[in-house]
């Protein structure tokens, strides 16, 4: 799967969030809608993440420094994780009290067709932003399910956007939900409720978010067809003969870590496995050009000591199966 951040999906949101921040806050002005206030923070929100995404990404293009010998590449994790926490806190958490305050002393919606034209605009916009990152990520995902795409992408920036996109589209039917709902009933709790529902499913997309870019943050393997591309791509059957054991680690999404113990002839000159490894590195480029640093240890195969199975303490971690998912 390719590691695009995406770039395309992340400015159509920023500018229709923006866009529906504005309208938002107007509409709360005019009408005294609970859900208008927790939508329009909301939506403030989202177009801060969507800078944060873009700072991330020109952040992990700097040069590695000695001080940071494999690169800023996992800059785009960090910052993908800030939209958690600020979607988890600003976004859900404020809409939770605005809509707590909402229930406790409710209040009539006045002017409704402020916020229900409003939030008519803001389905159109948002259905724009969603219908650009579905098809940004179409592009990526392959035979990939909705879910398994959120799960396994290495690049955190189209899962984020898809989730925020798809949560502003539910909220916004709660929203109007609310809205319509305290309109007919002439009763303000419905208004509160609906912003409360917002709240629980802005706070549950955060917590989808954090545990996903938490697993990129503390380092994911490659996928199970780029390391069996690398295998395939390290054996020669003649100076490397098979792989004792190998380790993959994303630095960033589009940088791949590959350190390997590979098995050579007893009989052959330094010379010859320095070749060997040259030609095999070269080989893993071409099949999985996102491997920028390869390490690759030579030692005679030994069929004695493979039988006696991994040693848990050769590697950190131990052994360590190919990814089934991440």
């Amino acid at each position: 799967m390719s590691a695009s951040g995406g770039t395309k999906a992340i400015v159509a949101a920023l500018g229709a969030n923006l866009a529906i921040a504005v309208s938002k806050f107007v509409a709360f002005a005019f009408s005294g809608s609970s859900s208008m206030l927790a939508e329009g923070v909301h939506s403030l929100a989202d177009s801060g993440n969507q800078f944060l995404l873009l700072i991330g990404g020109k952040k992990a293009q700097r040069e590695a420094t000695p001080q940071h010998p494999f690169g800023y590449g996992r800059e785009r994790y960090i910052y993908a994780f800030l939209v958690s926490i600020v979607l988890f806190s600003v976004g859900g958490m404020f809409a939770i009290y605005e809509g707590y305050e909402k229930i406790r002393h409710p209040h009539e919606v006045e002017h409704w067709y402020w916020p229900v034209g409003v939030l008519v605009f803001a389905i159109i916009a948002e259905g724009f932003s969603f219908k650009t990152a579905i098809k940004e990520s179409n592009e990526l995902r392959g035979k990939l399910s909705w879910s398994q795409f959120i799960r396994r992408a290495k690049a955190p920036e189209l899962p984020v956007v898809l989730l925020e996109d798809f949560g502003a589209l539910i909220g916004l039917v709660l929203a109007l939900g609310g809205v319509g709902l305290a309109l007919l009933t002439g009763d303000g709790v419905w208004d509160g409720i609906g912003t409360v529902c917002i709240g629980v499913l802005l706070v549950m997309i955060a917590l989808v978010l954090a545990a996903e870019t938490k697993s990129l943050l503390l380092g994911e393997a490659a996928g199970l067809e780029e390391v069996k591309k690398i295998e395939a791509a390290i054996v020669d059957g003649d100076t490397v003969t098979g792989i004792i054991h190998m380790r993959t680690l994303h630095l960033g999404p589009e940088e791949l870590l590959i350190a390997a113990k590979i098995a050579v002839q007893h009989d052959d000159t330094a010379a010859e496995v320095a070749s060997a490894i040259n030609a095999a590195e070269a080989r893993i480029r071409e099949a999985v050009p996102i491997a920028r640093v390869i390490y690759l240890e030579p030692d005679i195969y030994s069929e004695a000591e493979a039988a006696k199975g991994p040693d848990p303490k050769a590697t950190p971690g131990g052994p360590t199966p190919h990814p089934a998912g991440h």
